[in-house]
């Protein structure tokens, strides 16, 4: 009984260290257990991304936040008239009271000219950074004779020495000099007002009000012509909301990778984007968006609207190594099957525990990129970490394979899949592209080598 139980394990053993379907169950199980430190790495290169995001906010929260402009619109009170009815007991009549009530009509300029000057920087607080810059913004325009009669406003309701003239803005922390507003041949000053708070603190606007207007600067028979000066330390993005009834924006940047956002893009002929900055205009007419040049009792909310340049690295380090851990699977499943094809074709035979250390060493790539990127940039990091891995590999399977041939193939063929994947990492449009044609080549090139595998002997 014992010589038989000894002759099964005996049988066993030699089926597992010969049965190519053995191996091949023995390599797949070996790929599964690997995908549990590549999920913790995946987790672990989240939770840097998420500390990385806490301090960007930190920084901005400190430097200023995004910009957000909505205006100059003119505040104009005119009053309305309302009637009750009191029923007197002792005269068995009605006493008729009229009240007078003060509401405001808002007036968005018949055109806005906007000339935006950004100097974009990086600031950094440890091991992470955050892109800011600081804008000097130029608004010029005009408004036209005020006529309210569409919106059964008479003209002797109208309260003309009240007008003011209001800006809104996300960023009023951020706000580096006076603000004067200049209307015909007057200046005025601003002052903070309200607060409009919407559902989150993104659409958060603070409001700007200047002293009264003179009544000479908004008579009914000539233009008001306006001028406004804003320096903003800002993070994140620039945007405005297109309310003259002709928009036009100019803006220039030192920031080599902007990203155009908003409702509206910038004119192509006019656009240029170099490795020291960009220029960018935008020209919006008041039939290309859906809200007119009067609103009466509020400022509607056009936030919908806004158009801009957002000033952030499209890919940051985090994101190229998410996007690079996401191949440790293909990484780990190559690897194992050329050498599974080393061995299949060569008759050598190699452990289990030599494939789970070389799997543990293709693991090991991902937390070394992590951790040099953060004290170096991604292609630093990532050759750093790939020519590390790819020589311990190497000189590890020498050991394995006893000769010279095999190692430097298993060296050529990792150097050759991670510079791949490196591409494709780098690549946005063309990534899906690139990345079917580079697999559908390895595809070609194992179909064409295993041909010579004696897949009888399973």
């Amino acid at each position: 009984m014992e010589e038989i139980q000894k002759h099964n394990t005996n049988r066993f053993t030699n089926w597992l260290k010969t049965s190519i379907t053995a191996r091949m169950l023995m390599i797949g199980f070996l790929t599964l257990i690997l995908l549990v430190p590549l999920s913790f790495i995946e987790s672990l290169i989240k939770e840097r991304a998420f500390r990385q995001q806490d301090v960007v906010n930190e920084i901005n929260q400190k430097w200023g936040n995004h910009v957000l402009v909505y205006g100059p619109i003119l505040k104009i009170p005119y009053k309305t008239y309302s009637e009750t009815k009191t029923y007197n007991e002792k005269t068995k009549t009605y006493f008729k009271e009229t009240q007078t009530h003060i509401n405001y009509a808002y007036i968005f300029p018949e055109n806005l000219d906007t000339k935006a000057s950004v100097n974009s920087k990086t600031l950094n607080r440890g091991n992470f950074e955050s892109a800011v810059f600081t804008t000097n913004m130029d608004f010029s325009g005009y408004f036209i004779p005020t006529d309210l009669s569409s919106k059964g406003i008479k003209k002797e309701d109208i309260i003309w020495d009240k007008a003011s003239v209001i800006i809104k803005t996300s960023n009023l922390k951020g706000i580096k000099s006076e603000m004067l507003l200049k209307l015909n041949n007057n200046t005025y000053s601003f002052q903070t007002n309200f607060n409009d708070t919407n559902n989150n603190n993104h659409n958060r606007l603070d409001v700007l009000e200047s002293g009264f207007i003179k009544t000479e600067d908004i008579t009914e028979t000539r233009n008001s012509n306006f001028n406004i000066t804003m320096a903003f330390n800002g993070s994140k993005q620039i945007e405005l909301i297109p309310i003259g009834k002709t928009t036009t924006m100019s803006m220039t940047s030192n920031w080599a990778d902007p990203s155009f956002i908003g409702n509206y893009l910038p004119d192509d002929e006019t656009k240029e984007i170099t490795k020291n900055g960009f220029t960018a205009d935008w020209k919006i007419l008041h039939i290309n968006r859906a809200f007119s040049q009067q609103h009466l009792n509020k400022i509607p909310n056009l936030n919908s609207f806004a158009f801009g340049t957002k000033f952030m690295v499209m890919v940051d380090e985090y994101q190229k190594s998410e996007r690079s851990a996401k191949y440790g699977f293909l990484v780990i499943g190559l690897t194992f099957l050329i050498f599974f094809l080393i061995q299949s074709l060569s008759k050598i035979n190699i452990h289990p525990f030599q494939y789970l250390m070389i799997g543990i060493a293709l693991t090991m790539f991902y937390t070394l990129l992590v951790s040099i990127s953060e004290h170096s940039n991604f292609l630093k990091a990532y050759l750093i970490a790939g020519i590390s891995v790819i020589v311990l590999i190497t000189l590890y399977s020498k050991s394995i394979l006893k000769n010279f041939k095999f190692p430097i193939f298993i060296g050529v063929s990792l150097t050759a899949l991670y510079t791949f994947i490196y591409v494709i990492i780098q690549l946005e449009n063309y990534a899906l592209l690139v990345g079917s044609i580079g697999l559908f080549l390895i595809l070609a090139t194992v179909m064409f080598v295993s041909r010579k595998i004696d897949w009888t002997n399973g």
